[in-house]
């Protein structure tokens, strides 16, 4: 991935998972380390928002609909709710409001989380808001895995089929 080509191939996929998974590792070491000044009922609070606002209405309303289209709110939501900038302006706030605690951990531990162990990024509009694999991606990843002898023929192949 580049700024010309922002997608990921699977290796490139799995190493940015590894990035969020070191990030994951140093969160959950701080957070045992801790245990015993964690305040559980914000820990917990702060761990479950996230999800009540950002995944769970999209997720129902992806099941509830029979064509799997649903409304591209319940995508803003995931995405603001799932963002590493969110959350560090929650976090911030709490610090201003109640002070600096060990529980505000649980903001990265959620989101490295979901990045490192499901492999859930932001989600875009153009595709299913649960993991379906998109067919035309899944040619394409395996076309540039092709020999570097084949890809000149495999990317005019594409850029054809694009075209119509």
């Amino acid at each position: 991935m580049d700024a010309k080509n922002t997608f990921d191939t699977p290796v490139t996929y799995r190493l940015i998972r590894a990035e969020y998974a070191v990030g994951l590792a140093v969160a959950v070491g701080f957070f045992f380390a801790h245990i015993t000044e964690v305040r559980w009922v914000p820990a917990v609070a702060l761990f479950l928002y996230i999800d009540l606002i950002g995944y769970i209405p999209g997720a129902i309303a992806y099941h509830r609909s029979q064509d799997k289209r649903i409304s591209k709110v319940y995508y803003v939501l995931y995405n603001t709710m799932h963002s590493l900038a969110t959350q560090t302006i929650v976090a911030l706030a709490w610090i201003w409001l109640f002070g600096a605690e060990w529980a505000l951990l649980v903001l990265p531990i959620h989101l490295f989380g979901d990045r490192a162990l499901f492999g859930n990024l932001l989600k875009p509009f153009a595709l299913d808001f649960e993991p379906v694999a998109n067919p035309e991606f899944e040619r394409f990843t395996s076309e540039l895995a092709a020999p570097a002898s084949d890809r000149p023929r495999l990317v005019e192949q594409f850029e054809a089929r694009s075209a119509t």
